[in-house]
């Protein structure tokens, strides 16, 4: 009789694990504070993140940091592949399989809180002398978009954007989420209230985990489910507080 129960018990740890036969690659690109490496070793909230949802699925998938185009390609070309983390957008929606959403992520202007000519409107911010943004990427193509006729796509990356700022080479900078804003502010060591947030939400989004779309969906839906019992337990809300603290007034 200790033969067949042993089958059993067998048969179903094979079935439980039959979604995980296949391995998948997990992608990600550096964008902080969501995911970046520091002291060599790749961290921010949504990488927190996925390393407790596989804590609670079991997966142990690699992960690999490679440039954002790169990243993207993979995900759309390369079987079995998860990336993180992606604005979910319109353009997106059919090209990708879901798990988040992760956070809630909203993109504002900023200037010096010490300037003489504080704005306050998005008619204001148009007519600006210039609004200096990165010279690609999702946040230049959103306010072409939006028709702003003074955009000047000149900084190559985030950190140039803010030293231009406190430089006075521009007077209005928009790169990142606030999230991004507060972690660029500790980096350069710009103390709370340097900054002055204009109140004019230029683009809101949810930050997701996107499954190439020959994913099996036993593994998203097991994603989807560990992420909704972090949430429950709010421990995915300790995981974003740690990375949200606002370095403006």
């Amino acid at each position: 009789m200790k033969y067949p129960v042993l089958i059993a018990a067998l048969f179903c740890l094979f079935v439980g694990n039959s979604a995980r036969a296949e391995r998948y690659e997990l992608v990600t690109e550096e964008w902080a504070p969501y995911n970046y490496l520091e002291n060599n070793q790749l961290t921010g909230m949504a990488t927190e993140i996925v390393h407790g949802i596989m804590a609670r699925t079991g997966d142990q998938f690699r992960v690999t940091m490679v440039p954002s185009m790169r990243a993207t390609l993979s995900l759309q070309h390369q079987p079995r592949t998860i990336m993180f983390s992606l604005f979910r957008t319109p353009e997106r929606e059919a090209l990708y399989k879901w798990v988040g959403p992760i956070a809630e992520e909203s993109i504002h202007a900023y200037q010096l809180a010490t300037t003489r000519q504080p704005v306050d409107t998005l008619e204001q911010l148009k007519q600006a002398p210039r609004v200096t943004t990165r010279h690609a990427g999702l946040i230049p193509d959103k306010l072409e978009a939006q028709g702003f006729p003074n955009l000047e796509k000149s900084a190559t990356g985030s950190l140039q954007l803010y030293r231009m700022l406190l430089a006075g080479r521009t007077e209005i900078v928009v790169g990142d989420t606030d999230a991004g804003v507060a972690y660029y502010c500790r980096q350069l060591n710009i103390p709370p209230g340097a900054l002055r947030q204009i109140p004019v939400e230029l683009y809101h989004a949810s930050l997701y985990i996107a499954f190439s779309l020959d994913s099996d969906d036993k593994v998203v839906a097991s994603w989807t489910h560990a992420l909704e019992q972090m949430r429950q337990s709010g421990e995915l809300e300790r995981i974003q507080n740690r990375y949200t603290e606002p370095a403006w007034q």
